[in-house]
């Protein structure tokens, strides 16, 4: 199957979903990047999101992530929908469950295409769309004691 975003002379990997994951260990900027090299592709765009020590006014002083059975399947119809709806070369994505520190990854997603502004686009729409339809719940726990459920 060729792309319907190919354009003559142009090689286009066969599947561009490259890497899909939820772990519960840690996360590495490379290994996205690596999977999403395409020398198709004239653009990649990047997104990291780490751990913050705050929220909302509060101090965090961790939080741990909770997944529901359904959200690798659901992580790969956001990426087929980016895929479908951008000229994508390649795209990975993944998230992290378990217990974070402030500073750790929590998720990671990366897209080329043909061209930068593509690129950010489709990675923009990736990450949006994998926060509000993923099932993946965040659980902060603040440094005066107080915990809050976010997503749930």
């Amino acid at each position: 199957m060729v792309s319907t975003h190919s354009r003559r002379g142009e090689q286009v990997a066969q599947d561009p979903i490259r890497l899909l994951a939820i772990r519960d260990t840690p996360l590495s900027v490379d290994e996205v990047f690596r999977a999403v090299g395409d020398d198709t592709a004239g653009g990649t765009a990047l997104f990291v999101g780490t751990v913050r020590n705050h929220d909302g006014g509060a101090d965090v002083d961790r939080l741990g992530y909770s997944a529901h059975p359904s959200a690798g399947a659901e992580l790969r119809r956001v990426a087929e929908k980016v895929v479908a709806d951008h000229p994508v070369r390649a795209l990975a994505a993944v998230h992290r469950v378990g217990d974070l520190e402030v500073g750790d990854l929590a998720v990671v997603v990366a897209v080329s295409c043909p061209h930068r502004a593509e690129a950010f686009e489709a990675c923009r729409k990736l990450i949006d769309d994998l926060k509000h339809q993923v099932p993946i719940w965040k659980h902060q726990k603040f440094t005066d004691g107080t915990e809050e459920w976010v997503g749930a």
